[in-house]
């Protein structure tokens, strides 16, 4: 069965075919490539292998997993979230990508609270963490927004993109995650 979650306002699933031209456009844009793995503009053939695989991909240990996010209002595609399950089975980290038109409205923040309800109820993880530039300041607002602690300040410790960039490291463990919620 493919995965689908929702969300108010989302719905987060397997990508499918018709997700290859805004995929294609927000990954191409330098606004959001900047803080990215990849580099803008993206290359046609590599959307066409990124989403016949994601079609198919499933959560496991020791593999990423991404899904796009759809708008439940316009059925467009707005972005994509991920999760790395690490091999130890009990952690993951998480990542999430917006169409520039789509970031500053709260929608990373729906994707992944919804994500880590499903991380921490139905997959029962432990922890999870994720990393953003120290110059990606919606990135690691939005850490601090879903109550991620901040676990370390990593100074230079990356060259990415020509520069030697810093990174801050920020994890939720269940238990933390629960209180926030006030459930149990």
């Amino acid at each position: 069965m493919p995965f689908r979650l929702e969300s108010p306002r989302l719905i987060l699933r397997q990508f499918e075919a018709r997700d290859l031209e805004p995929f294609l456009a927000y990954r191409s844009d330098p606004r959001v490539a900047r803080y990215q793995s990849w580099e803008a503009p993206y290359p046609r053939e590599k959307a066409l292998a990124f989403l016949e695989w994601a079609a198919q991909a499933r959560p496991a240990p020791g593999q990423w997993f991404q899904v796009a996010l759809e708008s439940k209002d316009t059925g467009e595609t707005l972005g994509d979230c991920a999760f790395f399950w690490l091999e130890d089975g009990q952690q993951a980290e998480i990542g999430v990508t917006l169409a520039a038109q789509h970031q500053g409205k709260g929608y990373a923040r729906e994707a992944l609270e919804r994500l880590l309800e499903h991380l921490f109820e139905d997959l029962g993880l432990h922890r999870v963490r994720a990393n953003a530039d120290v110059e990606n300041h919606a990135a690691w607002h939005l850490m601090v927004q879903l109550g991620m602690r901040l676990e370390g300040h990593f100074v230079e410790s990356l060259w990415f993109k020509g520069r030697w960039s810093s990174e801050y490291h920020y994890a939720i463990l269940r238990r933390e995650w629960r209180e926030r919620r006030g459930s149990s």
